[in-house]
């Protein structure tokens, strides 16, 4: 009989959920992802709400994982690799507080981690520009409709689809090969 493993919740922003859903979907030890909005002050917000800027809410996709298949350092490698962490509240053609770069952690451990990766990579400096992205608290996270659920897979062939999602998911493909799941 097995023995029964922790799961650990990261809580990720990185412009539209619909791209880092369908990556981290795609990621070994990443059990579920769930598309929805945290780090507003609005109860119970709609895509709409969020989208008009207003409620303090960042688009996020909310990771249940197993830290003995990918640790949380690792899931933040992928989570830099795919989106621009020097852009304050956008990414390409998404502009807003809604599409900020953001980790809402859930412990102090996932903070300071957090915090260590940031300083590891302005240190190197992987990026033109110093990285802009948000850590704090998780406070609440809200799913988000149940046609933002699986978005990507999905609706395939809808144009942002194909246009902003599919170049994110091949570069997961091509850069992280060895921590995708085998059906990937």
């Amino acid at each position: 009989m097995n023995e029964p493993t922790n799961r650990e919740v990261a809580t990720l922003g990185g412009g539209c959920f619909w791209c880092l859903e369908a990556a981290f979907d795609q990621v070994r030890g990443v059990e579920e992802v769930v598309s929805g909005y945290s780090g507003g002050f609005v109860v119970n917000p709609t895509y709409r709400q969020v989208c008009d800027g207003k409620t303090g809410h960042a688009e996020v996709t909310q990771l249940t994982f197993d830290p003995a298949v990918i640790t949380f350092r690792e899931i933040l490698e992928i989570f830099f690799a795919l989106h621009d962490p020097t852009t304050l509240n956008r990414q390409g053609g998404d502009v807003g507080p809604q599409y900020r770069s953001a980790i809402f952690y859930h412990t102090p451990e996932q903070k300071a981690t957090a915090q260590a990766v940031i300083a590891e990579l302005n240190a190197a400096q992987i990026f033109d520009k110093p990285i802009v992205t948000e850590v704090t608290g998780v406070t609440r996270f809200y799913p988000a409709e149940d046609y933002h659920q699986e978005y990507y897979s999905n609706n395939p062939n809808q144009p942002y689809c194909q246009v902003v999602v599919s170049p994110k998911v091949a570069k997961l493909r091509k850069n992280f090969a060895g921590k995708l799941k085998r059906e990937a």
